[in-house]
């Protein structure tokens, strides 16, 4: 079989270009080489919908980014992702912070942002009573959003499998090869060809490019540690809070989350290897130390996880070609969620340059019903769910009040979970204070009822992460 597009790397860049090609008539095939979507960067950042004001004007970045929040939310609506326009705050604390707020000020104003202002320490305390008493003024971009990352890209990869795209896990691309008309594909078991090719590995974007020959750029890691607060420290702010920003990013943030958590970091190192993502005590000694807010009550954090972000050599997005039908979307750092669904539109510009024939198909849909529907559900629509499907009132994680009929429907709705993380990150499922010590051997047993496997073989994010290593009081 020939596809007429492969899509290499299965995270939010990937996922939104599939989902819009998945509108017209092309055969589509995303190849990931984990067990799940959204296992790089797509699952561990911040969530933030930059309003586009950091980036320099003339870039990729601030092209894409005020583009990429423009259309967010209408994609979050169709796709029942939550969203939430909560805006933010650059905060400034001395006179060079100043500066910068004002250079940020015209950068924003120049790059399109709407509604950009600065504000005095009076206003700023009005807005966020609990910001440092140190704090003299802050920019504010009311256009600021929050999203869930990973959730955006479950929904927009299984939109896309809705509307014909296939999804091959567990495929590490190790050749690529031109043929005569495209590309050939493989892994270790399985090889595919395609007319087109697009290269959105993340953090092995720069390594798949120079499989297939091309050494113009390199991606590097740059680690960025958080911790994740309880529901009940949510309220602490309702802005995003970024200090003002160095050559290392944006620096250590303090927001709340869609899902009404409190989250904290990142931390900012650059590193080499490409797999680390270790929690670290100087990491955590860091985010202690984040002052911008008063109070943040640490005591009260209920997980802590490390995301790796993905820095091209170029200091921009790396939207290139060497050779016809193969584009590569690397160096997609922050802000590489913003932007993403305005990546993909450039993406498939550069593919129609290359000569994609371009047909909208007729039974195209951009809609897909939210993962939280039950939750969020009447007292009434959920009595007659459960009198027609028992299954959804039988709760099975107490902290997040997941049902087990919603860890069913995560395992048969597109791209179905396969492992303990990927029901939690459908389903919020493990993701409550006890962190799955309780609800985990449940969700276990529904996952290997549900595929028609052994508990043994229930991994909690694929490969060897296996939870059970044998029974117990069984001789050998």
């Amino acid at each position: 079989m020939m596809y007429d597009v492969v899509i290499i790397g299965a995270g939010v860049v990937g996922g939104l270009l599939a989902r819009t090609l998945s509108e017209y008539d092309l055969k589509i095939c995303i190849l990931e080489k984990e067990n799940d979507v959204a296992m790089g960067a797509s699952k561990a950042n911040s969530g933030i919908v930059h309003a586009g004001f950091d980036a320099k004007k003339g870039s990729l970045k601030a092209q894409l980014n005020v583009r990429g929040a423009e259309l967010m939310p209408q994609i979050a609506k169709e796709l029942g992702v939550k969203y939430k326009n909560n805006g933010s705050l650059v905060v400034g604390f001395n006179d060079e912070d100043i500066q910068t707020i004002q250079s940020l000020y015209k950068r924003g104003c120049a790059n399109g942002v709407k509604r950009l202002r600065i504000v005095g320490k009076n206003e700023l305390r009005e807005l966020e009573p609990n910001i440092s008493d140190n704090a003299i003024c802050a920019l504010h971009a009311p256009t600021g959003a929050i999203i869930c990352p990973y959730e955006l890209t479950i929904a927009a990869i299984g939109n896309a499998m809705d509307n014909g795209a296939e999804l091959k896990l567990n495929f590490e691309v190790k050749d690529v090869t031109e043929i005569d008309d495209g590309w050939e594909i493989s892994s270790d078991t399985e090889t595919i060809r395609s007319h087109f090719v697009v290269n959105a590995a993340g953090q092995y974007s720069d390594i798949i490019a120079k499989i297939a020959g091309d050494t113009s750029f390199n991606v590097h890691p740059r680690r960025g540690e958080y911790m994740l607060l309880d529901k009940e420290c949510g309220g602490l702010v309702s802005h995003t809070i970024f200090r003002t920003p160095t050559k290392m990013g944006k620096g250590i943030l303090v927001s709340p989350t869609v899902d009404g958590n409190l989250l904290v970091g990142p931390t900012s190192e650059d590193i080499t290897d490409k797999t680390d993502t270790s929690t670290t005590a100087e990491g955590f000694s860091k985010l202690f130390r984040e002052d911008t807010v008063k109070n943040i009550p640490f005591n009260k954090t209920i997980t802590s996880f490390c995301g790796l972000r993905s820095i091209g050599s170029t200091g921009d997005f790396i939207l290139s070609s060497f050779k016809r039908g193969f584009i590569n979307a690397g160096g997609i750092e922050s802000p590489g969620l913003s932007a993403s669904p305005a990546i993909a539109e450039y993406i498939i510009d550069m593919l129609g340059v290359h000569g994609l024939v371009l047909i909208k198909k007729n039974d195209y849909s951009p809609y897909r019903r939210p993962a939280h529907w039950f939750r969020e559900a009447s007292i009434a629509a959920k009595n007659a769910t459960i009198a027609q499907n028992h299954s959804y009132g039988r709760v099975i994680c107490r902290c997040e009040t997941v049902t087990e009929g919603e860890i069913i429907e995560a395992i048969h709705t597109n791209p179905g979970a396969r492992d303990l993380d990927g029901i939690k990150r459908r389903t919020r499922a493990q993701m409550g204070r006890c962190q799955g010590g309780f609800c985990m051997p449940y969700i276990a047993n529904i996952l290997a009822r549900e595929l028609g496997i052994d508990r043994k073989d229930i991994t909690k994010s694929g490969g060897s992460s296996h939870i059970i290593c044998g029974r117990t009081k069984e001789i050998s």
